[in-house]
């Protein structure tokens, strides 16, 4: 027969280091606040906080010697440090301290725990505990980066869904002042001067692509707020005056095809008319086969009126065509005759009976007056467009 088994309870085994655990346990509250008065007077940043987030470390300081203590008597059991320590304190506190002011704080608390070893631990044991605290200090380092990791990849996706909807706000014509409190929370402090790029997204991680235009961004001192919608890469630039300058500068993660900067305009609320001038450049560009890369929306105007741009209409009419009608009707005739002359001097001083010096003060007067030469091919070409427009809309009984 088998021998019957002693199911009576066994009395603990006892710690192997119970004096010097005895004496962690009792010393813990004092430990705790030697800390806290050593942050107070090493840290500014500390004594600087307000009495909430102050209370906060407090508790999280004290966490970290009492798991400590519970670490030192099961050594070999599993321990969630990062929750023992961290999870005392307010999701919050990871906003209210920075990485290297945890670090600090971490390493306060632990120099105060290592100058008291040979007060805490029983004689023969100072370098047992003197090596746990080495060990444990190594995993609350690994504890509190990951803390903050943690919190920076649930922060940085939360960035990206608020950068996501300002762009696809602005993109879609539907800015208004939510989006722009989007924008400020995302570190956007309304610069003077936003213009759309407009281009093809490369494949691959759409992540990496819009680290690479931050990167040119920080380098060519612009804010931007970037995101690829489909297969577009869309960035909202400010602080700059110059949209062709800034798309050179962020051109280098655009995939290859056209990439399309879209006029300056005031605020981010005024950025759908940069971003819509910029798509319907990137939609009419393959008209122009030899368009620069990048290439203004403004120097597409005649393409993008042909595909149907109705702003790109308006634009050519207000800005060149009734310039010119209220500068009188000779510039008009003249220009006119001159284009149908393909561009000939001679030809257009005859058709209107004047002299070629007559022709050559009158054209000029028609760059003056639109900021477009009728001796340039590809400026003749728009102010041709915008001619016919213009015709087309005084013509027009509706208009």
């Amino acid at each position: 027969m088998p021998e019957p088994v002693d199911e009576s309870p066994q009395p603990p085994v006892p710690h192997s280091h119970a004096a010097t655990l005895k004496r962690l346990e009792q010393s813990s509250g004092s430990l705790a606040a030697q800390a806290i008065a050593r942050m107070d007077e090493t840290l500014p940043w500390y004594r600087a906080m307000p009495p909430e987030n102050r209370s906060w470390i407090g508790l999280v300081a004290q966490a970290g010697i009492a798991a400590f203590t519970e670490w030192f008597r099961h050594p070999d059991a599993p321990q969630a440090i990062s929750t023992d320590v961290f999870g005392t304190a307010p999701r919050e506190l990871t906003r209210a301290i920075t990485l290297r002011q945890t670090v600090e704080m971490v390493r306060t608390t632990i120099e105060v725990m290592e100058s008291a070893i040979d007060e805490v631990a029983a004689p023969g044991d100072e370098g047992i505990l003197r090596e746990a605290l080495l060990v444990y200090a190594r995993e609350i380092a690994f504890a509190t980066a990951q803390v903050y990791a943690q919190a920076a990849e649930a922060r940085g996706a939360w960035d990206a869904r608020l950068e996501s909807l300002v762009v696809n706000a602005v993109l879609s014509g539907e800015a208004d002042e939510g989006a722009v409190s989007r924008a400020a929370a995302l570190g956007w402090n309304s610069p003077e001067h936003v213009c759309v790029v407009l281009g093809t997204a490369p494949d691959g991680d759409s992540e990496l692509t819009v680290e690479a235009i931050r990167r040119a961004s920080r380098h060519a001192k612009l804010q931007v707020l970037t995101g690829v919608l489909g297969d577009r890469l869309v960035v909202i630039a400010g602080g700059s005056d110059n949209p062709l300058a800034v798309a050179k500068a962020l051109i280098g993660p655009y995939a290859a095809g056209p990439v399309v900067a879209g006029p300056v305009v005031p605020d981010l609320l005024a950025a759908t008319r940069s971003a819509q001038a910029a798509a319907a450049g990137l939609k009419a560009c393959s008209a122009w086969q030899d368009a620069p890369r990048p290439v203004l929306a403004d120097d597409l105007l005649p393409e993008r009126a042909i595909a149907g741009d109705p702003a790109a209409r308006e634009q050519l009419v207000e800005e060149i065509y009734r310039p010119l009608e209220e500068a009188g009707s000779a510039l008009l005739e003249t220009l006119s005759v001159y284009l149908e002359q393909a561009s000939s001097l001679e030809g257009a001083a005859r058709m209107l009976f004047v002299h070629p010096n007559t022709v050559r003060y009158r054209l000029r007067r028609v760059t003056d007056v639109t900021g477009w030469s009728p001796s340039d091919v590809r400026s003749a070409f728009t102010l041709r467009i915008a001619l016919i427009l213009g015709r087309l809309v005084d013509g027009d009984p509706q208009s």
